[in-house]
Formats: structure tokens, sequence, C-alpha cells
């Protein structure tokens, strides 16, 4: 053991329980890496797993003390390299902060540890009558310091809005080992810059949150479902602008383009024609949802619908939601590996970034299958490709910064809900501008200014 990794370990164990510090090499590089394709990982030099925030504050004193890098994780679940070590860091996982402290109906908060997953707060909370809105499809697995980390956002969002929308408040411990409280538990309140929603989708970057406090809303009732097949992507898409132009609110609003269909259908046989080009999923949970969902209807047959079936009752519901469920694993069944892009873009751009991404596919003979959270223009383009090919492996990474690129052109982001990472870095400074990164820059020099929380991501 050299020296600097000795007097590591010395000092975290001096204010660490034995099973909190892990320095087998064979365990730690279990830790290296999240779900990113094309991401570079580091060796860490060790991991650990605090369960307070006084051990997460020991931590920090000793890899400041050190100057030692800290990547923290959580479930890493993340699709952008966010959370991949870097050589000789301290991981930092927080997957053992898992209490949900306290749920308040009378006040509609949680407070919660980062490591309490998505699904088991969104259960906890409708053991009171209460939701947690934002949904990733991850969240039986994701954590919600994981979601605070990355800006995650989910199937509802069209509605609900993201994970920067609902947390109120949060505890972080910084650099240099502070615990710093920021926002607050009651509805209102503008005192001071808002430093909450500055540390939400940092990627780790400013501090580690230790304590979030989020907010609720009432548990809505059981949505219905309607799903409309289209014979363009383009009519699709004039379907999804006429239902937001004419002020409908649907609780999800999600869209399958050819490509997709065809994959779910091969797994699944869900029986979707093949002359199916896109397939548009909306849903309410309002007091009168069959009434929406007729008006839908009508808006979906005037775009040039082939078919619309509304769904009768919540069984049916899922049913038809089954197929969007599908799509990802479907697309990974396709070939060996996975790219999924996330670009959002203006509702009213939606079609020219499917019509584009279909254009990338034929250009670089690749399989890119597209899901979108329609209602907000949040499209995942999925690159399927064989990772053992080193040509379709270099083609898959060109097609997806072509994606980016198309996005931006649209008047688009990079990156709606997965974050920038180590994946995007390039292409976010394409999107901020000169100015726009020095000011980032400065702002991540005044929380950190050595640069050891998880260095070598967003910039």
């Amino acid at each position: 053991m050299d020296d600097l990794l000795s007097r590591l370990v010395t000092g975290l164990r001096t204010g660490l329980p034995a099973d909190a510090l892990i320095t087998d090499p064979d365990v730690t590089a279990t830790y290296a890496k999240d779900m990113a394709s094309f991401c570079e990982a580091g060796i860490p030099a060790v991991v650990v797993l605090p369960r307070s925030a006084e051990q997460v504050q020991h931590v920090m004193r000793t890899a400041t003390a050190l100057r030692v890098p800290v990547v923290p994780q959580g479930a890493r679940t993340g699709l952008s390299g966010a959370a991949n070590a870097s050589d000789g860091c301290i991981v930092l996982s927080l997957v053992k902060m898992d209490r949900i402290l306290e749920i308040n109906p009378v006040e509609r908060i949680a407070v919660v540890e980062p490591g309490v997953v998505n699904a088991v707060l969104s259960r906890a909370a409708a053991e009171h009558g209460l939701t947690y809105p934002p949904d990733p499809s991850s969240w039986e697995m994701c954590t919600i310091g994981g979601n605070i980390g990355t800006a995650s956002g989910g199937l509802c969002c069209v509605k609900y809005g993201v994970t920067a929308e609902y947390v109120l408040g949060l505890d972080a411990v910084l650099a240099d080992g502070r615990l710093l409280s920021t926002g607050r538990r009651t509805a209102k309140g503008v005192a001071g810059y808002d430093l909450t929603r500055l540390f939400v989708g940092s990627e780790g970057s400013l501090g580690i949150v230790v304590k979030a406090v989020l907010a609720l809303r009432p548990r809505p009732p059981q949505q219905l479902v309607l799903a409309a097949e289209f014979a363009s992507a383009g009519a699709a898409c004039e379907a999804v602008c006429a239902i937001m132009e004419r002020g409908h609110t649907p609780s999800l609003l999600e869209l399958m383009d050819r490509t997709t269909i065809h994959a779910v259908n091969r797994m699944a046989q869900m029986g979707l024609p093949d002359s199916t080009e896109a397939l548009l999923l909306a849903a309410f949970d309002t007091p009168d949802p069959t009434a929406d969902l007729a008006a839908v209807g009508e808006l979906c047959a005037a775009a040039g619908a082939t078919q619309v079936v509304p769904a009768e009752d919540a069984a049916e519901s899922e049913l038809l939601l089954q197929a969007r469920r599908l799509s990802l694993t479907a697309l990974e069944a396709v070939k060996s590996a996975t790219m999924i892009d996330d670009v959002c873009v203006p509702r009213s751009r939606l079609a020219a970034m499917l019509d584009g991404t279909a254009a990338i596919a034929e250009k670089y003979d690749l399989t890119i299958g597209v899901c979108a959270h329609a209602g907000d223009g949040n499209t995942h383009p999925v690159v399927c490709f064989d990772h053992t090919d080193p040509d379709e492996s270099r083609r898959a990474r060109e097609s997806f910064d072509e994606i980016m690129a198309l996005g931006l052109e649209l008047g688009g982001t990079i990156t709606g809900e997965h974050g920038v990472g180590v994946l995007k870095k390039e292409w976010l400074a394409r999107e901020l501008g000169p100015v726009g990164v020095e000011l980032q820059r400065g702002i991540k020099q005044v929380f950190d200014p050595l640069g050891i929380l998880n260095p070598g991501k967003v910039f």
C-alpha cells in the first residue's frame, strides 16, 4: 500500500465504522461506473458507505486534508457517466443512507435521506393519500439523491414537472466538510439566492446531499390511457401540438417511432400493425378522464390517426402502457449495446427531430429507435450497436453526436433529464457558450476550490 493510500485509509477509519469502508480492490472495482456507454472510468482507491451526515463530513474533511477526489454515487442507474470513478478517488456511495425521516400530510412534505429509492418514497407517500410525482423509468432502483444530482424526470413530467420543482430544501456537506442547509419547509420562501435549485442537477460537483425536503402532492385519481396509431411520425407530432395548443393537460403524453414499435412487437407480440409509423399514448388523471380522452381522440383523428383506442378502465390502461414500458428493453435486445440519448426540443420541432434522427440512422447504417416524452419535447433516441465491432461502435458514437447537434440546431438542449456527466461535457460547452461556461466554472470554484468533488464531470 503506497503512502497516500495508507494515510487515506487510516484517516477514514478514525471516523467510520469498520463496515463503512471497503478497501478490497476486487470489490471497489465493482463501484467504478454507472450504466453509460463510451464513458471512461478510473479505479477507486476506496469505497465508503456512510450512514450519517457526520460520517460524510468526516470523509470530506479527510479528502480535503489529503487532496483526494471524491465521487458521490447513488444506485448508478445514470446514463451519462456522472457517477464514474476517477483513479485514486474515494467513491462515496450513499445507498445506506436510506431513511424516510418524515412524511407530513399537513405541510405536504417528505424529509428523506439521499439513498431512499424513488419507488419506496412513492409507496410511503401513497399511504397518506399523497404522491411524489417525479418518476424516472428506473424508479424501482434509482435513489432520490441520484434524482437530485441529475435533475431527473419521467413519464409524468408533462403535467407534474421534474425533480427540481419538488426539492424545497437540502442539507449538503461541502468539500471542506462543513454542513450547509438550504431552502425551506414552508410552501413559500424567497430568502437569498436559490442555492437549493443550484444543487439540483449539479451531479455532485458542488456538495454531497445528505438530506432533502421534498414537496408532495395529493394523490390523483387513477389515470385512463388512450393509444393512437399514425401512418407518419409527423402526423403524431401534429397531434401532440394540437393537444397542447388546445389547453389539455395530460398526465402522460408519450410517443414511440416505427423502429421502437417493431422492436416491441418482436419481443412481446403486441399486435401493432407493421404499417404503424408512430404510436401516441395519452393519459388523464382528471375527475372525468373519459371526456378528456374523447376530446384528445378527436384531435388525433383530425391529425391523421389511423386508429384511436381509448381504455375503459385501469386494467386496459395498463395494457396500453405496456408497449411504452417495454421500449428500452426491446431496443436493448436488437444489438449487444445501446447508447441512450436525451435531447429535448420545442414541441413544435418534435417532428423535425424524429425525421432528422431517422436520416442519421440511415446515414450511419444503424438501428436507432426513438421513444419520447412528447408532451415536453424530450426525446430518447436509442442507438443500437454491436460493441464488439469497432467500426459499428465508431458509427454509433458519431451518430450520437449528430443527434445532439440536431437538437441544438432545432433550438433544443443536449439533456432534458439524464445530465451531462462525462458523456456530454463537450456539448455542454457548445450549448452554454464561453460566457456561460466561465460563470459556471466560477460557481464551482466557490463551492469546491480544490476541485476534489466529482472531478472531470460536467466541465
